[in-house]
């Protein structure tokens, strides 16, 4: 029989003491990575046609920076993230009943539509809120069949673009076609695509720009089929809570892993980043079974590292990267508004300016500050200002944000 303690403590999110400092640490090590990942969008760097990237000043760095980008952080980062995401629904439904799990889901489909709508195109919570609510319907599968159904659903993008490659099959052509209806609505067209959120010195202005950005992203979701991939990434994640393998780290085979696997991963990679900056040179098809082959094992062996680096080291470093780790909701909306203030035109306006180079630097000074914020608040705080706002609407009921004079 469960003492008074013991209800209590169920009742509620994650308390202090509950908390493994290795999770927090990673997120803020994945947020870090999807910095790297956002910036050069935010900067507008991609936007610019390969003509306007090539006559910067900075153009040859660019492109090894840009190689570098699509080797060692594209994917790799939110695929991280993807599997934390899944071991945290593990830790939901060892306390809580997985119909909680869909409410806090339903308020992130919430959270992530506006930020797509009112703050960024490039949102991604709403794609994990969506993967987060199929998630709830495989937790009942066998730990076996759970793994297949996670390998056949990270293949499947493969075997789609096979499908869009020898029979011409566009599952996201429909996208494609709104997303242009509503940019040419409101004027925007190749001509002023890259410079538009640069010259918008009014909120209307990116407002329309961010109408034709989340039918643009909603495409992009379809036609990278990114909704299979992140869900086999959470039953993993999945499973990994389940197992509680993030508490015994010491018992796992990091070392071999990262001894096997990294050289094969990093070649994997290199392979595939020259694919994305050669335009697919030998197909789509092979450029996703490259992706899929490179980006999660990789990110697998960062995270190898990360723990092996986590138990032999004194650990001041992944005390730092907890902070924003505990604040990740409130960091990715931030990271949001700090680009707009920085490189649009209602800030100041300094899109298009910077090489990839510099912007991927302004991207590790943003999270530097952003950690050091986090780390200040939480000294009075015990809870980010959005995941407080989170916890309330999830478990229906009030949490004191400030901490007590007797926390730790």
């Amino acid at each position: 029989m469960q003492t008074q303690a013991n209800t209590a403590t169920l009742a509620g999110p994650t308390s202090e003491r509950q908390r493994h400092t290795i999770l927090d640490a990673l997120r803020g090590f994945a947020l870090m990575g999807i910095a790297l990942a956002n910036f050069p969008e935010f900067g507008l760097w991609t936007f610019l046609s390969a003509d306007a990237q090539a006559a910067m000043p900075s153009a040859g760095v660019d492109r090894v920076v840009r190689f570098l980008q699509y080797m060692l952080v594209d994917g790799k980062f939110y695929t991280i993230f993807s599997l934390l995401f899944g071991i945290g629904f593990s830790l939901i439904l060892a306390r809580h009943s997985r119909w909680l799990f869909v409410r806090r889901m339903l308020i992130l489909v919430a959270i992530g539509a506006l930020h797509l709508l009112f703050i960024w195109s490039g949102d991604i919570l709403l794609l994990y809120a969506v993967g987060g609510l199929l998630l709830t319907l495989f937790v009942r599968l066998s730990d076996r069949v759970l793994l297949w159904v996670a390998m056949a659903l990270v293949l499947l993008p493969v075997g789609l673009d096979l499908l869009t490659e020898c029979c011409g099959v566009d599952f996201a052509s429909p996208f494609y076609e709104a997303w242009w209806r509503v940019a040419t609505a409101h004027g925007i067209n190749e001509v002023n695509f890259a410079t538009w959120l640069r010259d918008a010195d009014t909120y209307p202005q990116v407002f329309a720009f961010l109408q034709q950005g989340a039918c643009e992203r909603l495409w992009e979701f379809v036609e990278g089929h990114r909704l299979p991939k992140v869900v086999g990434l959470f039953i993993i994640g999945y499973l990994i809570g389940k197992h509680r393998l993030y508490a015994r780290l010491a018992e796992l085979p990091l070392r071999p892993l990262l001894r096997w696997g990294l050289l094969p991963a990093v070649v994997l990679s290199a392979l595939y980043a020259w694919s994305a900056t050669h335009a697919h040179p030998w197909g789509l098809t092979l450029h996703s079974l490259l992706y899929a082959l490179s980006v999660i094992p990789l990110a697998i062996c960062y995270v190898a590292a990360f723990c092996r680096l986590f138990l032999v080291s004194q650990r001041p470093v992944f005390a730092f990267l907890a902070a924003p780790g505990r604040m990740a909701l409130s960091c990715y909306i931030g990271q949001s508004l700090i680009g707009i203030v920085l490189f649009y035109g209602i800030g100041f306006g300094l899109g298009t300016r910077f090489g990839l180079g510099q912007i991927e630097l302004v991207a590790l000074a943003v999270f530097f500050v952003e950690a050091l914020l986090c780390h200040l608040w939480l000294r009075s705080f015990r809870f980010g200002p959005l995941e407080w706002v989170w916890r309330l609407l999830t478990y229906g009921r009030y949490f004191p944000i400030r901490r007590q004079s007797t926390e730790v």
